[in-house]
């Protein structure tokens, strides 16, 4: 287990556009992990959750959390805005909000399993590409976003993959119950970050400025990230698959280990094959976030705890999606089918970003299993169900 050497702790920069440009070819990364072997030949979803916090210090500061998530049945991500923006006058949250929000809609119309699909799906590097140039916000943010493609054949029958694409340092990991449905967790995939130099201050990142900020600054140049610096991955993807998702918050302060330590203790093994409650799935984001945020404050003999960033870790604004891979049924074929007639979020769920919705659509779910999108009134406000948080 490496340990990084102690950083100052500082806002994340923003990294200019010919800075970038010549660090794209060591960061670009092409991966393929296929297991041969799928035998039930059916297509799977994310059933997911997501908690997000600022840290208590920066939050008392007046610290704006510019930290995004995605949570929808073919898309899971996190995007984390680059706070020097702040500086500028600049939301910082609202170029990570609006790229997830786009990515969302572009999953929906190429991944989601239908007869016939709204739009093609050519992989994540033109999705994230076209989502990018679908937004209109000034900002810079890093981001990882795992795509659930049920289109991949072997032998002629399905065989779901993950596309993972990362660009800078929010990570992503896999968790698979390798010895059977009564054995742990194991980490079987996990990103790297992606960062300029080395410098835990300056991820690789997608960015929109004017001249306030980088008078050489053009969109090809972060198309260019897209298509030239992005990390991609595609993973087979098996029922029962826990995937975790974090911003930099998570996994400067956390251990791959740890991770997953927290998860087999949330999720012990039940033998059972039905799908985890979401109430386990959002239970384990937060306790992965309060973990990291543990890490900041001293033990109980004084000493500041390690962290992959270095002792102490780092505060940070903190963002986890934990999501469960799970079987795409009739159920959700049902209720996901009114989009293609009300297409937007909004019409289905009765709000801007998909929160809210009618319990009386939920009947065919079992327990407390609902659709990605779908929150509670009661849930408290830290605890975000919503498509896009």
């Amino acid at each position: 287990m490496s340990r990084r050497g102690a950083v100052q702790r500082s806002p994340t920069f923003f990294v200019g556009a010919e800075k970038q440009k010549k660090d794209l070819d060591a960061f670009q990364r092409r991966e393929q992990q296929l297991a041969e072997v799928y035998y039930k030949n059916k297509p799977l979803c994310f059933n997911a959750c997501t908690y997000q916090r600022t840290h208590p210090v920066k939050a008392n500061s007046g610290h704006r959390d510019a930290d995004a998530t995605l949570v929808s049945p073919m898309a899971v991500g996190v995007a984390d805005g680059v706070s020097q923006i702040e500086e500028y006058g600049i939301d910082s949250s609202e170029l990570p909000t609006e790229l997830l929000r786009q990515c969302e809609e572009l999953a929906f119309d190429q991944l989601l399993p239908r007869s016939r699909a709204i739009a093609p799906y050519h992989g994540p590097i033109p999705l994230v590409r076209e989502a990018f140039c679908g937004t209109e916000c000034l900002g810079s943010t890093t981001l990882v976003l795992a795509l659930l493609d049920n289109s991949t054949r072997i032998h002629g029958k399905l065989h779901p993959m993950i596309a993972v694409i990362s660009i800078g340092d929010c990570e992503l990991v896999i968790l698979r119950r390798l010895q059977g449905r009564s054995g742990p967790l194991e980490l079987v995939f996990h990103t790297e970050m992606q960062r300029v130099d080395g410098h835990c201050q300056t991820p690789l990142q997608l960015a929109r400025v004017d001249e306030r900020i980088d008078a050489n600054f053009d969109d090809s140049i972060t198309v260019e990230v897209i298509e030239r610096g992005s990390a991609v991955h595609c993973i087979s993807a098996y029922e029962g698959d826990i995937v975790i998702v974090g911003s930099d918050g998570v996994f400067d302060n956390l251990y791959l280990d740890e991770v997953a330590a927290i998860a087999n203790t949330v999720l012990p093994p039940s033998g059972a094959s039905r799908p985890t409650q979401s109430s386990l799935l959002t239970h384990l984001s937060k306790r992965i976030v309060e973990a990291a945020h543990q890490k900041t404050k001293p033990t109980v003999g004084g000493f500041l705890p390690e962290a992959p960033i270095g002792r102490g870790g780092k505060m940070d604004d903190t963002s986890c999606v934990v999501a469960e891979i799970i079987e795409w049924t009739e159920a959700h074929q049902k209720l996901y089918a009114r989009e293609e007639v009300y297409p937007k979020w909004s019409n289905f769920w009765h709000c801007q970003v998909g929160c809210d919705g009618d319990e009386n659509e939920l009947q065919e779910y079992d327990g407390e299993m609902t659709p990605p999108g779908f929150r509670k009134k009661s849930r408290r406000d830290d605890e975000m169900f919503c498509s896009i948080s």
